[in-house]
C-alpha cells in the first residue's frame, strides 16, 4: 500500500528535505516510520543524524541538545581565541538551519533529564523549566564528555573551562573587558599546551601546572621534553609536581593553593585537566558502564539495551591494534562512530573498524603527532617491540627552507609489524600528513619493509626521493638487525629492556647525518 500512496503523493508534493515533514505526517500510521532521537548533538549526534537521513530518507529524526551550539568544532577553540583569523561562526560545521533543511527536528536548549527504556521515552527541560517528552523508537546517546572534578573556586571570575562554545566565548569577553596580563592553566594536555600557544599569543604570560610532571603524555618521554623546550623557548612556565586544591579571589587577583604549600598568582585561570564519559543519564537509565565510565558498545555502535546505540566521547572505542575496547575519546573517532550510529539506527549493518588514537597537536611553531602504540604500550598488549629514532630533513637540503623531523617507529621484532609512530617537527614541514601515512599503514596492517615499496610522490622542495617516512623505516631495519646482535653473543632469547643501540646513519640524498638511537 505505501508504494501506491508514495507515488500519489510524488504527484502533488516535490519529495525534498524540506518537505519531509509533509510526507512523514502523510504517511504517519500507514507505513512504519522510525523515530530516531538522538541526545546530543557534536560531533557524533549530527554525524549520526546526518547518516541515518540518508540511508532512511523519511524517518523521524529529532536531535536534542543542551546549548545553543548543534554542531560546532570544539577542537578549533584555542586558535579562535589565540586571536588567529578564526572567526567563531566558522566553527561551525553546519548551521542550525543548515540541519534543518536536512528534514531533521532540531531541539536547542533542551537538556534530557531521564530515559525510560521501557516506555521508550525521553524526558527534557527547557531554559525556561517546562518539561517536555519525546518518544523514540531508535536512541542514540551522543552526551559528550563532562569536565574532570575540579578544586573550590572554579565559580569564580576569571576562572574557566573549555568544554563548549559558551566557555570560549565567555574567555574571550573576560579579556577584552578585563585586559588579564598573566593566566595559569592546569594540566599540560592537548588543550592545556594549545590554550598556553593561544594565550601567549595574546600577549599574556602563561604558566602551566603540571600535577604529573608529564607534558602531553600522548607521546615518548624524549618528546616530551621537546615540547617543554618549545613551550621555555616561548615564554611558557612549567610548575611540576603541584596539586591545587582551592583557587581563591583577593583583591582583583585569582590565588591557587596547592597541597604543596605553595601559592600562585593569576589574573585568569583555565581549567585543562582533562574529561571523562558524560553518562549520568544513561547510568540513571540502567545502561551498563564500563572503562572509566564510558558505555560499552559493539562495533556496531549498540549498547546491549535494546533500540539504544551510543557514539562518541561518552562511549568505549575499539582499538585495532589491541583488540579490544579502550577509552579514547577524539574528535575524528566521534564523527565515525555516529555515523556507524546513525546507519544502523536507520537499518543499516554497519561496524566501526577502529581507532589507532592518531593525534596532531600544534605547539608554536612546532608540530608533535602519534599514531599507535608506543613501545611501552606495545610490550603491555603482548608485542615485542623495537623503536627506532631518526631525524631528518623534510625536503632536500639542496633546497632552501629544509628543516629536521625527528620520527620514531615502533614494530614487532620478529613479524616487523608496524605498531606505532610519533613524529615531531616544524608547523610547515608536514608532521600531519607523515603520522597520517603511518596511520593508513597500521590501518593496512603493513610491515615496516613494506613502507618502502611504497610509490611516494618527490620533488626536492617537498621531499627526499625517500620520504623521512620511509627513511625512518629503512633506519629500523638497520637497528633490528643491530639490535640482534647482543643476542647472538649473549645467548639471550629476548633482549634486556634496559638495552639501547645508537647509530649515526646517513639520510637520503640530503646529505645530512641523522642521529638514530633503538629501544631494544
Amino acid at each position: 500500500m505505501a508504494c501506491p500512496l508514495l507515488c500519489s503523493l510524488r504527484n502533488h508534493v516535490e519529495l525534498n528535505y524540506q518537505n519531509l515533514p509533509l510526507v512523514t505526517k502523510f504517511l504517519e500510521g500507514v507505513i512504519d516510520l522510525k523515530r530516531i532521537l538522538i541526545v546530543g548533538g557534536s560531533d557524533a549526534g549530527i554525524s549520526a543524524a546526518l547518516r541515518a537521513r540518508e540511508v532512511y530518507p523519511i524517518a523521524g529524526i529529532t536531535i536534542v541538545v543542551a546549548d545553543r551550539y548543534p554542531s560546532f568544532n570544539i577542537c578549533g577553540l584555542p586558535f579562535h581565541l589565540s586571536g588567529e583569523p578564526v572567526e567563531w561562526g566558522t566553527l561551525a560545521h553546519r548551521s542550525g538551519e543548515e540541519i534543518e533543511k536536512m528534514g531533521i527536528r532540531l531541539l536547542l536548549e533542551h537538556r534530557a533529564r531521564h530515559i525510560d527504556l521501557g516506555a521508550k521515552t525521553v524526558e527534557f527541560r527547557d531554559r525556561s523549566g517546562r518539561t517536555r517528552l519525546l518518544p523514540y523508537d531508535r536512541l542514540i546517546l551522543a552526551a559528550g564528555a563532562a569536565s574532570a572534578p575540579h578544586p573550590p573556586g572554579t565559580d569564580l571570575q576569571g576562572v574557566f573551562l573549555l568544554r563548549s562554545m559558551d566557555d570560549a566565548l565567555a574567555m574571550e569577553r573576560y579579556i577584552a573587558r578585563c585586559h588579564p596580563k598573566s593566566a595559569i592553566i592546569i594540566g599540560a594536555g592537548s588543550v592545556g599546551i594549545e590554550m598556553a600557544d593561544a594565550l601567549t599569543r595574546r600577549g599574556l604570560s602563561v604558566t602551566i601546572l603540571v600535577r604529573s610532571g608529564k607534558v602531553l603524555k600522548t607521546v615518548d618521554q624524549r618528546f616530551q621534553e621537546i615540547v617543554r623546550s618549545e613551550l621555555g623557548r616561548n615564554g611558557v612556565k612549567l610548575v611540576d609536581q603541584v596539586e591545587v586544591t582551592a583557587i581563591e579571589e583577593q583583591q582583583g587577583s585569582l590565588f591557587l593553593r596547592t597541597a604543596q604549600n605553595v601559592t600562585i598568582r593569576g589574573d585568569l585561570v583555565l581549567l585543562a585537566t582533562g574529561s571523562g564519559p558524560g553518562n549520568d543519564l544513561a547510568r540513571a537509565a540502567g545502561i551498563p558502564v564500563g572503562i572509566q565510565g564510558a558505555i560499552p558498545v559493539n562495533r556496531a555502535m549498540e549498547t546491549g539495551v535494546n533500540e539504544v546505540y551510543a557514539a562518541g566521547d561518552c562511549v568505549e572505542t575499539w582499538h585495532r591494534l589491541l583488540k579490544r575496547n579502550v577509552y579514547l575519546p577524539l574528535g575524528a573517532t566521534a564523527h565515525k562512530q555516529g555515523r556507524v550510529a546513525g546507519e544502523n539506527a536507520a537499518g543499516g549493518r554497519a561496524q566501526f573498524i577502529g581507532t589507532l588514537g592518531t593525534q596532531s597537536v600544534r605547539i608554536f611553531d612546532m608540530v608533535v603527532a602519534r599514531t599507535g602504540l608506543r613501545d611501552s604500550e606495545a610490550r603491555e598488549a603482548g608485542f615485542d617491540p623495537i623503536t627506532a629514532e631518526m631525524e631528518a630533513l623534510d625536503h632536500d637540503a639542496k633546497c632552501p627552507g629544509a628543516t629536521p623531523l625527528r620520527i620514531r617507529i615502533t614494530a614487532d621484532r620478529r613479524s616487523h609489524q608496524l605498531l606505532g609512530a610519533q613524529i615531531v617537527g616544524h608547523y610547515y614541514a608536514g608532521v600531519s600528513k607523515r603520522i597520517d601515512l603511518f596511520a593508513t599503514a597500521i590501518s593496512a596492517e603493513m610491515s615496516v619493509d613494506a613502507m618502502i615499496d611504497l610509490d611516494l610522490s618527490y620533488s626536492p622542495p617537498l621531499s627526499g626521493t625517500w620520504d623521512p617516512v620511509q627513511g625512518a623505516a629503512l633506519e629500523w631495519i638497520k637497528g633490528s638487525l643491530i639490535s640482534r646482535a647482543p643476542l647472538l653473543r649473549t645467548g639471550l632469547s629476548s633482549p634486556r629492556d634496559d638495552k639501547a643501540v645508537m647509530a649515526e646513519q646517513p639520510y637520503g640524498s640530503g646529505k645530512t647525518p641523522g642521529r638514530l638511537s633503538f629501544a631494544v
